[in-house]
């Protein structure tokens, strides 16, 4: 699926001590700026001007268990229920989307299942219709908010 993600992106950033920040909307706090963290910001500001995705039912970089292990998931955005909607999982534009990556966000989907799926590094990004997990179905769009 083709987004356009990283032009005409406007984000807040300032420097500190050689350090980059990017200001984040969702958890409405200055965040170090990463690589990866530049893909998760560029998304959120997508979905929030472009897909009109509630900014009040994302959650960013939350704990979750897995397999005895504390993981943290990168991106998700709740329906109306508060039920767990799209699942994200962000890499930096030089990581590849792969198997790897499936697998991570897969992890993170048998703790919080989510009709839909999406990964992205920013350049490349896969999204999935995952409400039949046994028939799942990659899209060329982003699913539309309807709560």
């Amino acid at each position: 699926m083709q987004l356009d993600l990283l032009s005409n992106l406007n984000l807040s950033i300032k420097t500190e001590h050689n350090t980059k920040w990017v200001w984040d909307i969702v958890r409405k706090k200055w965040i170090q700026l990463t690589p990866e963290e530049y893909v998760r910001q560029a998304l959120i500001h997508y979905f929030v001007a472009q897909m009109a995705y509630p900014i009040g039912l994302m959650a960013v970089e939350k704990q979750i268990k897995y397999a005895g292990l504390i993981k943290r998931y990168d991106l998700i955005v709740f329906n109306r229920d508060q039920e767990p909607w799209l699942l994200v999982e962000c890499k930096a534009p030089e990581v590849n989307i792969d198997q790897k990556t499936l697998h991570q966000l897969l992890q993170y989907h048998s703790q919080l299942p989510c009709p839909y799926w999406l990964m992205s590094n920013g350049i490349e990004t896969h999204c999935a219709d995952a409400q039949d997990i046994q028939h799942i179905q990659w899209m060329n769009h982003l699913p539309i908010f309807k709560g």
